[in-house]
């Protein structure tokens, strides 16, 4: 449950400053479980190519998969992240941080597996390897600050910490050193590098 909720940025379990876009790949988070991870993901759709709505189609189900030829990979794809963070720093939310996205898929962390039901998803529009703006950081930064005033968050962490040897993504252009001094968190909230 929420501890003090600061109802300026949240209702019920929306952030007021995101652009919103409902996605319908979402479902109810298990009785008893508490938000306690934050997990960091990274893409771009087509790979490389930044801009355009293809990430909002995709966890929207709207993607029309023959517009590129990588569509096809990933053809019939049902995903969604809580977040979607733009090269520029705005951000974007599909699913209410009170339910549960589909973005992490068969994974475990801190002896938590499933991390679908204890996280709250963040893609940033890149590519696992190369680098990030800083105004995705600020903007990662700051939603970080406030997910963890309106939720128990503990732990921050990449896609490739929760999913090892099947995920590679926010990758090695992620400064992760940066993040932890933006959000002065505890070092044990992040994954050992």
């Amino acid at each position: 449950m929420p501890s003090e909720p600061n109802l300026a940025l949240w209702h019920q379990g929306w952030h007021t400053q995101a652009q919103h876009l409902r996605s319908p790949n979402f479902g109810p988070r298990p009785d008893g479980v508490g938000i306690d991870l934050i997990v960091v993901h990274s893409i771009s759709l087509p790979p490389g190519q930044y801009g355009g709505d293809a990430v909002q189609r995709l966890f929207t189900n709207r993607l029309d998969w023959d517009a590129h030829p990588y569509f096809q990979s990933i053809r019939g794809l049902e995903v969604s992240s809580h977040f979607f963070i733009r090269r520029d720093g705005s951000f974007w939310q599909f699913v209410s941080c009170d339910d549960r996205a589909w973005h992490a898929g068969a994974s475990q962390y801190r002896g938590q597996s499933n991390c679908n039901d204890n996280s709250v998803g963040i893609e940033l529009e890149g590519l696992e390897g190369e680098t990030f703006e800083d105004a995705q950081y600020q903007s990662l930064a700051q939603l970080c600050r406030d997910l963890k005033h309106h939720y128990p968050i503990a732990h921050v962490a990449g896609h490739e910490h929760i999913a090892p040897g099947r995920k590679l993504d926010p990758g090695p252009g992620f400064d992760w050193s940066h993040l932890q001094k933006l959000l002065n968190f505890p070092a044990q909230a992040f994954p050992d590098h």
